[in-house]
């Protein structure tokens, strides 16, 4: 890639660093399959509902918030290799699960129907807690403080690679093998989380905790991190941009009914649509590995947002296959560079024996925010009709971003360079 910066590119030259870029990319491609394809079988095979794919959301959302402030403790408490090793090997074996529930040559868990797949989701949930508090944590042993923008834009980069290759393969799979055949979708997952298994073990570093000043018993640990991050202004409203806007500009999570009832369109379609914002996101991930948001990184995560919102909105409007696709494209762009932004943010200002604990709170604003507005679209889809939810919520993320700019008016000052 000769357009891009060398600087961009050196970080590539810590094996460590490839190794984890690679094992996120196996990994996101597998959790993006598994859950395209369970909102697929729970849409097609068993409701034809949009609030039965909000549920989904909160299926995962649930076991998520209760459990992620107990592993942001565990995270800065055991070698993070070890957690991302046991979550990642856990997730194999739920997806051996659903390849079990969905083959017709088994027949194992198939008489559960539609319980088995909220059950596994559940679990996926807990897992997940302790991925989320882990990720961000373990990069940042893993390369120079220097790097860390970069390594933030290039790991953003590879999850989104893989959550545009994702939703395209499970759609094709499941639209055209047999029609309503999602065997061949959690057999692939079982085969990409065994490969991002494999990368994670092939990490040199343990990722050893930091050493602590003092003994801190579990409920003081997790009431530090939480005050850490309360008691930082920038940090929180960082993090609380980034939830509001996810909370209620979730029109992702209607694809499978937008596809359906207003572009009149089968499965197949939808896994192009459904990777639109991860596409936009790679396309905007390589304009900002070039110029990075760095010295108006503020105003950036901002007006970002602002897009985000305006897009979503532009989205809901849209009765043609290719319009919608450029709308949900931009809308990943723009969110990509919040994520970088944010993420840059909470690297350079956490410190480094608090990272599990605050990767967690983050990951309850950010990471659940995803599922509960999930649920959020699944139930105004269901009040309002489809359409005016998408609207609504594109608004709302709007007035969040004046909202935050109220009360913090000095993030839209924010230069990240200085925190280097």
């Amino acid at each position: 890639m000769p357009f891009l910066k060398t600087e961009s590119l050196q970080i590539f030259s810590i094996k460590e660093f490839r190794l984890y870029v690679l094992a996120r990319f196996f990994h996101t491609l597998a959790v993006q399959m598994q859950f395209s394809t369970i909102y697929l079988q729970v849409y097609y095979e068993h409701s034809k509902d949009e609030f039965m794919l909000g549920l989904i959301g909160l299926t995962e959302a649930v076991p998520f918030i209760i459990t992620s402030l107990f592993s942001g403790h565990v995270a800065d408490m055991l070698p993070k290799k070890r957690i991302m090793t046991t979550a990642t090997l856990l997730l194999l074996l739920g997806a051996t699960m659903l390849f079990m529930n969905a083959a017709p040559f088994i027949g194992f868990l198939k008489s559960a129907g539609i319980l088995s797949l909220f059950v596994i989701i559940f679990l996926f949930g807990i897992i997940r807690s302790f991925l989320s508090a882990t990720s961000n944590a373990y990069l940042s042993q893993l390369v120079p403080r220097n790097f860390y923008t970069h390594s933030a834009t290039w790991s953003s980069t590879a999850w989104h690679t893989g959550a545009i290759l994702g939703p395209v393969v499970s759609g094709f799979m499941y639209g055209f093998r047999n029609h309503m055949n999602a065997t061949w979708c959690h057999f692939s997952e079982m085969i990409f989380f065994l490969l991002a298994l494999t990368f994670i073990w092939m990490i040199g570093n343990p990722g050893l905790p930091q050493p602590k000043e003092k003994k801190e018993t579990i409920f003081e640990s997790m009431r530090a991190g939480l005050r850490f991050v309360f008691n930082s202004k920038m940090v929180l409203s960082a993090i609380s941009l980034d939830l509001f806007a996810v909370l209620f500009g979730g029109a992702v999570v209607l694809i499978p009914a937008f596809t359906d009832k207003i572009l009149h369109l089968g499965p197949e379609a939808y896994g192009l649509l459904r990777t639109a914002p991860a596409i936009g996101a790679i396309f905007m991930a390589l304009i900002m590995a070039v110029y990075p948001p760095s010295k108006k990184a503020g105003l950036a995560l901002l007006w970002s947002v602002i897009a985000f919102g305006i897009f979503t909105i532009l989205f809901a409007l849209c009765t043609n296959y290719w319009l919608a696709f450029v709308m949900l494209f931009c809308t990943g762009a723009f969110d990509n560079v919040s994520v970088v932004v944010r993420n840059s943010i909470l690297q350079l200002m956490t410190p480094d024996n608090m990272r599990g604990r605050v990767g967690a709170i983050n990951s309850i604003f950010i990471g659940s925010s995803n599922e509960i507005g999930a649920f959020e679209s699944g139930l105004a889809a269901r009040i309002m009709g489809l359409v005016p939810s998408i609207i609504f919520g594109g608004g709302m993320t709007i007035l969040t971003v004046a909202g935050i700019n109220r009360l913090n008016p000095k993030l839209k000052k924010l230069d990240i360079t200085t925190l280097q």
